[in-house]
């Protein structure tokens, strides 16, 4: 079943409980969907990799944005941005745990040959791909950069 259908299924769920929250987030995501597939470079059906990216640059954005609200002193509408989180992060693949990828990290580091702080972009080129939605991505950068300054 596709992110598109699945998606879909969800907005009539919340439509028939009222939950405007969730209602709010899966009309986020249809609209990013929709918007992939009727641009120029998309040829219609998404494919797992882009709806993927989909679903981290929607939840980057509403992490961003709760971050900023916090800043000013609104937590109204921090909640809103971190309820809506909550239900774009159910489509997305499990989180590791910082553990975890600083595990795959080392790996990668390996794998690639990197010795210095100069290998950074080998090792982050690989690693982007290999935790791509799994992962925020300045956590893995400042993982990296961690584990080559040693």
């Amino acid at each position: 079943m596709s992110l598109k259908s699945k998606v879909e299924s969800n907005i009539k769920d919340a439509m028939r409980a009222k939950d405007q929250d969730k209602l709010r987030a899966l009309r986020a995501i249809k609209s990013l969907i929709l918007l992939e597939e009727t641009s120029g470079n998309s040829t219609g059906d998404l494919s797992e990799d882009e709806e993927l990216k989909l679903l981290t640059k929607a939840a980057k954005q509403r992490r961003e944005a709760a971050e900023i609200f916090h800043a000013q002193g609104r937590e109204d509408l921090a909640a809103k941005e971190e309820a809506e989180l909550v239900f774009i992060e159910e489509f997305m693949p499990r989180q590791l745990t910082e553990e975890e990828v600083k595990a795959k990290l080392e790996t990668i580091i390996a794998q690639v040959g990197a010795s210095s702080p100069a290998d950074m972009g080998k090792v982050m080129g690989v690693a982007t791909k290999e935790l791509a939605g799994q992962a925020d991505g300045k956590v893995v950068a400042g993982l990296v950069r961690s584990l080559l300054a040693k």
